[in-house]
């Protein structure tokens, strides 16, 4: 299991400049002028993790599999794209496919990249894309109600209630709030997610700067992270320019180049640390001598959800989950010297698994009739 980040803003602002830096590669065009992304690029990329190399020097089998992060860089919108306006409907499809919205706002100034709008303003580019997902959010809505009115005619409890939650929906989204900031219940959060309500998504703001301003930032991008903070929303600082420089360097070089920049960490670790937080997701390990590998599960996933992730057979003949913690097994070395140090764990199928958990599932095979790992 991975998830999706859709990386969407006016046209011009850097995303596919970002993108291809975080690919390390030129994978899109990335020119000035809008709509030059037109269909929705796709690329998947590894997610680092210290762990993973520790366990797999420790372990050392034969293949090594880490959790993945797929990008997906959206063509830019522009104002009125809820009615049809530039790539319009296509651009919001493209959207309603990702499980978090990366949103790019421009914060450098520079007069030999055009801005759409004729103008540097990241509140004003923030506010035009917010709008137009808002309104797109009232059409959708609006346009279920019928079905749901129909459904609530002839006595269906549950339409009923959708019925008149939509109504507090409408409302909410009338004053300008996205639907993500109004307090719901499950049924509703899964009734609008079908819907595909875009301001449900997560969202999580990237100020494109300059290299110079990464460090500290610049009044256009304090200004957006003032504002996010305020809003309880994620908010980070990259340069588009600097990673696609970085892309071409080795590791080192670029350990050193980030060291002497005073910036902790690329743009790359920094989007996927958001983006695991926005989504509520960990990780778990497997380790055998086939195969080391990082899984991604939701906080508070239960042990046998946990295996779906890996296979539905495993959930589908749960037996139980040999669990030594990623601490536990970094010391003992092993599952077999954790086991005789007793930091082995049975847990069953209720167990909330932790962040960094190495599980071995222990599973019925229908037909044997036996457990297997």
């Amino acid at each position: 299991m991975g998830f999706a980040c859709g990386l969407i803003g006016l046209p011009n602002v850097g995303k596919s400049t970002l993108f291809n830096a975080l690919m390390s590669r030129a994978v899109v065009a990335a020119e000035n002028y809008p709509f030059c992304t037109i269909e929705p690029h796709r690329e998947r990329v590894p997610v680092p993790d210290e762990r993973l190399a520790v366990l797999s020097s420790l372990v050392r089998p034969a293949n090594v599999v880490e959790a993945q992060l797929e990008l997906v860089d959206i063509a830019g919108l522009v104002r009125g794209a809820s009615v049809g306006e530039g790539l319009g409907n296509r651009f919001l499809q493209h959207i309603r496919d990702v499980h978090v919205l990366v949103h790019v706002v421009r914060c450098f100034e520079g007069e030999d990249i055009t801005h759409v709008d004729g103008r540097i303003d990241p509140m004003g580019d923030i506010d035009t894309i917010e709008t137009e997902l808002m309104l797109a959010d009232i059409g959708c809505v609006t346009t279920q109600r019928a079905g749901l009115e129909k459904r609530a005619r002839a006595r269906d409890k549950d339409a009923i209630a959708l019925l008149a939650q939509s109504d507090i929906w409408l409302a909410h989204l009338d004053k300008g709030h996205a639907l993500r900031s109004l307090p719901l219940e499950p049924q509703e959060r899964h009734a609008l997610m079908m819907m595909g309500a875009l301001t449900m998504r997560p969202v999580i703001y990237v100020c494109n700067v300059t290299e110079g301003h990464v460090v500290g930032g610049f009044e256009l991008s304090q200004r957006v992270h003032a504002w996010a903070n305020e809003q309880g929303l994620p908010c980070i600082t990259i340069s588009a320019a600097l990673e696609q420089a970085l892309a071409s360097f080795s590791p080192q070089e670029r350990k050193d180049y980030l060291e002497a920049l005073g910036v902790e960490d690329t743009g790359l670790s920094q989007l996927i640390r958001a983006g695991y937080s926005a989504l509520g997701l960990h990780t778990f390990f497997t380790a055998g001598d086939k195969e080391v590998r990082a899984w991604t599960c939701q906080k508070g996933a239960s042990a046998v959800e946990a295996a779906a992730v890996i296979h539905s057979d495993f959930a589908q003949g749960f037996i139980c989950a040999e669990t030594i913690s990623y601490g536990d097994y970094k010391e003992w070395g092993s599952h077999s010297a954790a086991a005789q140090a007793g930091k082995v764990r049975k847990e069953g199928r209720d167990y909330i698994v932790c962040d960094g958990d190495v599980m071995l599932f222990r599973f019925h095979v229908a037909k044997a009739g036996k457990a297997k790992k």
